[in-house]
Order: structure tokens, then sequence, then C-alpha cells
């Protein structure tokens, strides 16, 4: 089908049919220009044919291994780990290796402890021996930094399960936690959506302390010894170590002469709650992470494999399993179909496509049926608040989340849908929603209002530090800037206060912190593009502090990158080889800064444009997102598609950003 495109510019370029049938017009071009415009064809036509019949987009999300590793031990500790689906598992796990013998959180990064011990006991239990070449190197790398007792808490949970560690050098992680009410220090609901799921199985594990010993041991893995006893020295008083290590005595002591009675109500009070949130597609959150937890959990009380609940879990985990390779099993930790569908729907927006076409409509009309219509944990803080948000996943109705909803409204706002009343309907639910989840000091945080607390990072329960609460971000609150100023509402108070906490966030190099993208590459292309459609001059100094800071961290080569360490390493931020989603974000917000003409702009073009393959996309095979800085990264397969289109897009059709309403 051929169409036109939305908006009439004044002059069809000769490039403008794609092999789709699909034609665009673009301005008179230079030869940069030309080069674009190309490049947009071929992507649109790629991607449009990747679109599922129902609408819908969706690409690979890949974690590292460790989330193998526990689909494994899950399946041991509940006696049905198949020798095929343990060879096949391994083989994923070892083709991942690095040189050194460890395994890395992220492509060509360095080897991390946590998941080097937990990958090295799933091979040991899909049946590689320890003197194998392979798990002699990793062996050694793993005592030359301390040994199993240096890795993070979540590998050691998963060990004591195996046999393999000890509890008793395990914190405690009471199941009368679920009894806090909300207004309570340190209750459920002070720790962050991803993290909340998995505490409350971790309250009934933490009360059976199960074994299930593997038919192994793992000395090689403990550096050598004396055998003097090795305990932790006792913290000062004053320290949260020091309160933390009393508190694990006395809950510890209560763990022994609570009566079962009681104990037993905690637990079930525990798996009532997870029962409760448990998915339409047999999943919690809708990923396996959570998912693996909560099964170790369950059975622990009481419930059989054969159970509906497990029968429904698993059809969901073996639903998230691919298989590269006939002999090679590969679990994937969540779908993001709701996230790739609306970006993509953006992207091909910004590449021109008819805001009518086909494909746009049958994606709105998917969204449409995706947007949440009950309460979920969000509803503790706000429990008069109507619902109206959008989740990443097919299924995930307990917890919508701030950047999808933005998003999606994004992209739904400038499709141009025939049942007009019911899109617009649901926009204003999920504009009323994103205003009455506005933190006090005027951010967004990802699942919850005003999910602030520092108590939970000072505990042991997890590895993940100040992200084990979900407290507003510049790159979600970016997000809902940029969705009020495209339905009207630049001027509402809301938007207001959320600009003034934008512009409070600005670090001193000019840049913004990335918590859900590597990292200040990705919090500044969020950032720039909703401060300009907000009504933010462009003279502004946060604008042009961002710009010169963007400049100045441009590769010679024209693109942009950062390295998954800059977490870590001020020293990164903005450094690292170049990458077609990176480039994109920083191509995005200088187009919004109005630096269309410039000579950074014109070689991050030809960067992209001279990198495209010839099935229209790009090659990334580095993880640019994030799920908690530092400790879980992520490779979206679609970032290295949808984000080079939006920004070749918007610079061949002379758009600084994404269409938007007039101020209001």
């Amino acid at each position: 089908m051929t169409t036109t495109a939305d908006d009439a510019p004044t002059e069809k370029s000769p490039l403008g049919a794609g092999e789709s049938g699909v034609s665009f017009a673009f301005p008179p071009s230079d030869a940069t220009e030309e080069a674009a415009q190309r490049a947009v064809l071929r992507a649109t036509d790629h991607l449009l044919a990747r679109q599922h019949a129902a609408g819908w987009w969706k690409e690979p999300f890949t974690t590292d291994v460790s989330y193998d590793a526990h689909d494994l031990f899950l399946r041991h500790l509940l006696g049905n780990l198949d020798e095929r689906v343990a060879a096949a598992s391994g083989r994923w796990i070892r083709s991942q290796q690095g040189a050194d013998g460890s395994w890395p959180l992220v492509f060509d990064g360095a080897g991390h402890l946590g998941t080097t011990v937990q990958a090295y006991v799933a091979l040991r239990l899909a049946g590689h021996g320890p003197d194998e070449e392979h798990l002699l190197r990793c062996a050694a790398w793993v005592r030359e930094r301390g040994g199993v007792a240096a890795a993070p808490l979540e590998a050691r949970v998963w060990l004591a399960m195996l046999g393999l560690w000890s509890w008793d050098d395990l914190p405690e992680v009471p199941p009368e936690i679920i009894g806090l009410p909300a207004w309570a220090p340190l209750n459920i609901h002070s720790f962050s959506a991803i993290m909340r799921v998995a505490l409350v199985a971790l309250g009934i594990i933490s009360a059976h302390r199960p074994v299930r010993p593997a038919s192994f041991g793992i000395d090689e893995l403990f550096p050598p010894s004396d055998g003097t006893p090795v305990r932790p020295a006792t913290a000062p008083v004053i320290s949260w170590e020091g309160v933390y290590q009393r508190a694990n005595t006395v809950l510890r002591a209560y763990r022994r002469v609570t009566p079962r009675s009681a104990r037993r109500l905690a637990t079930n009070g525990c798996a009532r709650w997870l029962l409760e949130r448990q998915e339409a597609d047999g999943s919690w959150g809708a990923c396996t992470p959570m998912t693996t937890w909560v099964l170790v959990a369950l059975h622990l009380h009481g419930y059989p494999s054969d159970h509906p609940v497990f029968t429904a879990a698993f059809t969901f985990l073996d639903g998230c399993v691919s298989w590269p390779e006939d002999d090679v099993r590969k679990l994937q930790t969540v779908h993001s179909p709701v996230w790739d569908t609306c970006l993509s729907t953006t992207a091909l927006l910004d590449a021109g496509l008819a805001a009518g076409h086909p494909a746009l409509v049958a994606a709105a009309d998917w969204l449409l049926t995706r947007q949440a219509d009950s309460p979920g944990d969000w509803a503790v803080r706000r429990p008069h608040l109507a619902p109206g948000g959008w989740a990443f996943e097919f299924h995930n109705r307990n917890y919508p989340d701030l950047d999808d909803t933005a998003e999606v409204v994004l992209a739904l706002c400038r499709v141009d849908h025939p049942d007009r009343e019911r899109l617009d309907d649901a926009v204003r639910r999920a504009v009323r929603w994103s205003l009455g989840m506005q933190g006090r000091d005027g951010g967004w945080g990802a699942f919850d209002a005003d999910n602030t607390s520092a108590l939970p990072s000072k505990l042991p329960f997890f590895d993940f530090g100040e992200y084990c609460a979900d407290p507003p971000t510049s790159d979600v609150t970016a997000h809902v800037v940029e969705m009020l100023a495209a339905v009207g509402m630049a001027r509402d108070p809301g938007t207001r206060r959320a600009v003034r906490w934008l512009l409070g966030q600005q670090e001193d190099h000019g840049a913004w912190f990335g918590r859900w993208g590597v990292n200040h590459i990705y919090g500044t292309g969020c950032v720039l593009p909703a401060l300009v459609a907000a009504g933010t001059p462009l003279d502004h100094p946060a604008v042009r502090r961002a710009v010169t800071w963007l400049t100045s961290v441009q590769n010679e080569d024209g693109g942009w990158g950062e390295d998954w360490e800059s977490y870590a390493d001020p020293a990164l931020h903005g450094r690292g080889p170049s990458v077609p989603s990176q480039t994109a974000w920083a191509l995005l917000a200088l187009l919004a800064a109005g630096e269309r003409d410039s000579v950074a702009v014109r070689s991050a073009v030809r960067w992209l444009t001279e990198r495209q393959t010839d099935d229209g996309t790009w090659e990334e095979r580095h993880f640019t997102g994030t799920l908690v800085p530092r400790a879980v990264a992520v490779h979206y397969g679609s970032y290295r598609h949808v984000f080079p289109l939006m920004a070749l897009g918007r610079y061949a059709r002379h758009q600084s950003h994404g269409a938007v309403a007039p101020p209001g």
C-alpha cells in the first residue's frame, strides 16, 4: 500500500519510495541529508517487516547468564531438572564465558563475581567437571577475588539452598515483614516494585532454610585457608552495619523461639500476598527472576509441582525460552512488547510514515488493549487515584510504570486512529494517572510515588544499594514532561514543577544521570527534548551546558558511546566506543536543542548512515539498557534500530522533536 507523509513538505525527494511501497516526501537536501533519507527508507521497511500480525513489536531482551543459572537451580530444587535442559542451558552459559574464565554483566565487560560463581555452579549441575579447562580458569579467577564469601548475597542464597553455603552466614529475612503497615519503616512497599516480590518470597525461603544438596562440592571456589573460622568483625553500634549486625542477631534468636503457629501465620500471609499477584500469563511481574523466587517459596510452603499455580508459572517460563541452536537453550528475562511497540510507533512517525497507516493503527489498537484498568501496588500510596497506566510486558496488571505510560501516550497522540474517542479517553486516563503519581518534589519514579526511603539500601537483603527504593529519576520525569507537553499541558502546574525539578538535577558537567539507560548520554537524551517541548528556550543556560557537554564527549569517528562502568567511575561519563543507540540519543538531544546544522550533528548522521546494514538496521552488541545500575544491565534488541530511525527521521524531515501540541 502506498501512502504519503502526514505533513506536506514542499518538495518530494526522488529517494521517496521504499521496498514496502511506502513513499515519503523529504525537503530538498544535500549529500548528508540524502544519505539520511535513504537510511530512513531502508530502516522503515525493516521495522514494518518485523511487526507481529497482532500489531505489536517485540525484540529480545538480554541480561547476564545468572538468570539462566537460577532456572537450573529452581528445577534442581523442585526435583525436575531435565538432563537435556541442563545440558542445553549449560552450552549457552558456557558460550558467554570470557577469556579469563569469568562471566561479565555486559558484552565485552569485566567479570562479575556473583554472575561467575552462579554460572560455575550451573555448569556443574549441567555435568561439567571441575577439572575441565574452562572451569579451572573460572575457579582460579574466583579465588583471586576472594572466593564465594566475597560474592553478592543473591549468589550465596542460591548456594545455601544447594547445600554449598551456610544459612547461618546469611541475613535473616523475617516473613513477619509482610505484616508491617505501609507507614512503618522497612515495610514491603518501601522497597521498589522490582524487588518487592522477591523480598516477600525470601521471607518464606528464609523461614524454611531449605537445602537440596547438589551432588558435588565447590571447595575449589574458596581461597586457601588455615582452617581458622573467619567471622566478620563487629561494627560500631552507631554505624548502619553495626545496627544491622545487632538486629540480625536478634532476628536469628527470634526465629529460634518463635512459636511454629506464629511463624506459619506470617508465611501464610506472604504466600497469600504472592498468590494475589500472579499474572494472567502465570508469572509474577511478567519476568523470570521474580517468578523463579516465588516458585521456590510456594514449593516450600507446600504447593506441589502439579498445582495449577505451578503449571501456569512453568508455562510462562517455558515461553521465555529460546533455542538459538537445537542443543542450546537461552532464557529471556522478560518480554518487552509495550515498550518496543510504542517506541517503534514513534520511530515510524518520525520517519514520516502516514499517521493513519494500517501498521500504526494496528499498533495503537493493540496498545489500547494493554492499558491497566485495576489498581496495582502503586495504589498503596495513591489509594484514591483511578488506574490508567501501561506496563512494559504482555501481562503485568500489578506494576504499570510511568516510563511506558508516557511513551505510549506520546505514540498514541500522533496516530490517526479511526476511533478517536476511544483513543482520547485512554490518553485522558493515562494523563490523570500520571499527574496523580507525581512525587512531592516534582519528579516521577518508575512504579511508585514518593518511594524514597533510604532505609532499604542500608540492609543486605539485596546488593542494589540506593536502588532498593524507587525515587524520582531524570529520565522517567523527562518522558512524563514530554508527554504532558504533547497533550497541551506544558503550562500545567505539575509540568512546571517537574521542569524545575529537572533543571535542579543537571550535574556540574552539564549532563543528566540515566537511571534506566546507560547512562549520562541516555539521561541527557531524555531530558533535553522534554525541556524544549515544555517551552524551555534554546538559549537557556541548562540547554547550552548540555550541548557543550555532549559535543565535548563526541568520539572522533562522529558517534557517541558510554561504558556500563560509568555508573561506578565518573571518569567514564559519556565515554566509550561509539554505539548506534547512544549515538542516536545524543543526536536526538542536539536536534531538540536547535543544533541541526552543527558539525557534531552532521558527523553523527554520517556515522549512523555509514554503518547501516544491507537489511536496513544496525549492529549493536553493547548493553545500553539498565535494570539496576552497577548490578543488572540489559541489551534491548530494539534499541539498535528504533532510536537511530527516530534520530535520522527527525533530521531528514527537519524536525527538532516529535510533534507536540502548543503549550497549554
